[in-house]
């Protein structure tokens, strides 16, 4: 339920911060006072469309709040895990700014959401239902979707079985049909997976190979100047009668024998017995890679070879050999898949045949078990439209059918409501229905039966009871209240004897301060309530015997309360 709603440079609202409860609320007042802002402010924050407009004037933004407290198994929660929103007490605050310059700063719990996330949300929190608004019950592409809702422990599990059936169908199918329209290109695209696969396996390509035989061809292309180069070198250190190393060899050996007489010479010593020592291994590894150069003609042309065929590759495949490996992966598990399709070809439409009908008994058994629940369903609604003084009113679940079952996401059926006003009338889609008064009626009826199971907790009837009068404006104040047992509402409305049933009641009027516009709530107490039910009974003029009619309404309501009370005990 909504608990506070704080309201900031909102259209002709300055400041507002209101306190809601429990059960039925209607606010009360002149046409123009600002009862649709309060409401528009709340669809806002349950993720409405948001306008320049609502900004006040000489505002930079408009700041919306609201404060709710959900069950604990409110649906709200799930979508809040989701988006991992954090929660605690089962307190959700939205909040909503709109500023002048197009920016829109949606909040949940404070964190930033988009507008489409906080619709979804809101949408679980708040329903928000006007005279002419087409909500859920008047978009027939959503009533299939109600009659589940209402036969929902039936028909969920059948939905989930089907729908496991339909999309293993649909896959198959999918594939199927791929495969006929594309004979020529399924034929061509195996040829060349095939190949590319053979080629790059065919290849062997080791991880960092052209690396490795760049190096080893620069070894081979200069095997001359490196064999030179050590030739030279080895026999400059080490040949001939004044060697580098035999002379360096006969210094250390005199160093050493005065390296004890002082610290100076032990460290000279030292230093060229390094020198010997590093200039003696040096030799010993020229010669050594001198021992190990071979000339291959042959090895070179097969390295240039490899090169070259790697390089084909690359242009082919990839940049480096890693690339073409993991692009060889890729393509040998499309050829494996491709493979056994081809493999189960003559199978395949035997599958698919199998796939459909398993789908379309599933889809029978839940088109079933809707029936039944249609059928309930009416018989329901009739009840209700008899206590809103539509007897003769025929509701029914038009099922479309054309012969040849159609698979859809959610089953073989499209549904429609459809209505029939009066005897010997056609029945007409609910949605096409004209008379505000009817359609106030109707609505009425389908969200008394749907309450329950939307877990709605906020509902807010804006003047849905225009257009009606007398005992009918009664039964629509009867059934508000029967809502209201169930789920908070907040109602708008022009009606004394809808605002008499309420709970409580809320006055709103607007002043001009200083030539500026302002809009004021105010809470009523019993004798302020029966002077404003007085005011809607006569207009203007307030006389005795409609304050005596005003206070004989709240008597009678509280009277009707109770025994609507006792008819149907209270969920809260």
């Amino acid at each position: 339920m909504l608990q506070e709603l704080a309201i900031h440079d909102f259209a002709i609202i300055e400041d507002l911060n209101v306190e809601f409860e429990a059960g039925m609320t209607v606010l009360t007042g002149e046409t123009g006072a600002g009862k649709s802002i309060i409401i528009d402010a709340v669809g806002l924050l349950a993720g409405g469309r948001g306008s320049q407009e609502f900004i006040r004037t000489g505002a930079s933004k408009a700041v919306l709040q609201g404060q709710f407290h959900l069950p604990a198994a409110a649906p709200t929660f799930a979508l809040l895990d989701q988006y991992g929103i954090a929660y605690a007490d089962q307190d959700v605050l939205l909040q909503r700014e709109l500023h002048r310059n197009g920016r829109n700063v949606c909040r949940v719990n404070g964190q930033l959401v988009n507008t489409l996330t906080l619709k979804e949300i809101g949408e679980t929190i708040v329903d928000i239902h006007g005279q002419n608004e087409h909500q859920e019950l008047m978009h027939p592409e959503k009533h299939l979707a109600l009659l589940d809702e209402f036969a929902h422990h039936e028909i969920v599990p059948l939905r989930t079985q089907y729908q496991t059936a339909y999309q293993h169908y649909k896959k198959l199918h999918q594939t199927y049909e791929k495969r006929l329209a594309n004979e020529k290109e399924w034929a061509q695209r195996l040829d060349m997976l095939r190949f590319q696969v053979k080629e790059i396996e065919t290849a062997q390509l080791q991880p960092d190979e052209v690396h490795q035989l760049t190096e080893e061809k620069l070894q081979l292309s200069n095997f001359q100047r490196i064999n030179q180069a050590l030739a030279t070198s080895y026999a400059a250190i080490s040949e001939g009668e004044t060697a580098p190393l035999d002379q360096i060899g006969r210094a250390m050996n005199e160093l050493q024998q005065i390296a004890d007489l002082a610290p100076a010479y032990r460290t000279l010593s030292e230093s060229v017995q390094s020198a010997y020592y590093t200039l003696q291994d040096a030799a010993s590894d020229i010669l050594q890679q001198a021992d190990l150069l071979e000339w291959d003609e042959n090895r070179l042309d097969e390295i240039e070879k490899r090169l070259e065929m790697i390089h084909q590759l690359q242009r082919k495949y990839g940049d480096s050999e890693a690339q073409i490996l993991a692009y060889g992966q890729k393509i040998k598990r499309e050829l494996t898949e491709m493979e056994n399709t081809e493999s189960n070809a003559a199978d395949l439409a035997d599958q698919v045949a199998a796939a459909r009908e398993q789908a379309l008994t599933s889809g029978q058994k839940l088109s079933q078990k809707r029936q039944t629940a249609a059928q309930q369903l009416v018989q329901a609604i009739h009840q209700q439209l008899k206590d809103l003084y539509m007897a003769k009113t025929v509701f029914s679940v038009h099922f479309k059918t054309t012969g040849t079952p159609h698979f859809f996401e959610t089953g073989l059926d499209e549904v429609e409501f459809y209505i029939q006003t009066n005897p010997g009338e056609t029945a007409k889609p609910l949605a096409k229905t004209a008379s505000g008064g009817e359609l106030s009626r109707i609505m009425l009826a389908l969200k008394t039966i749907f309450m329950r199971s939307q877990g709605i907790t906020s509902i807010i009837f804006d003047e849905v009871d225009t257009g009606v009068s007398g005992r009918v404006a009664q039964a629509i104040a009867d059934k508000i209240s029967g809502i209201a047992r169930f789920s908070q509402v907040l109602c708008i409305t022009h009606l004394p004897q809808v605002a008499a049933m309420s709970d409580h009641h809320f006055f709103i009027q607007k002043q001009v301060v200083q030539q500026r516009t302002r809009t004021s709530l105010k809470v009523l107490k019993t004798p302020e309530r029966i002077d404003e039910l007085a005011r809607m009974l006569s207009g203007t003029t307030v006389t005795k015997l409609t304050r005596e009619h005003a206070h004989e309404l709240l008597v009678l309501a509280k009277s009707e309360k109770k025994r609507l009370a006792a008819k149907q005990p209270s969920s809260k």
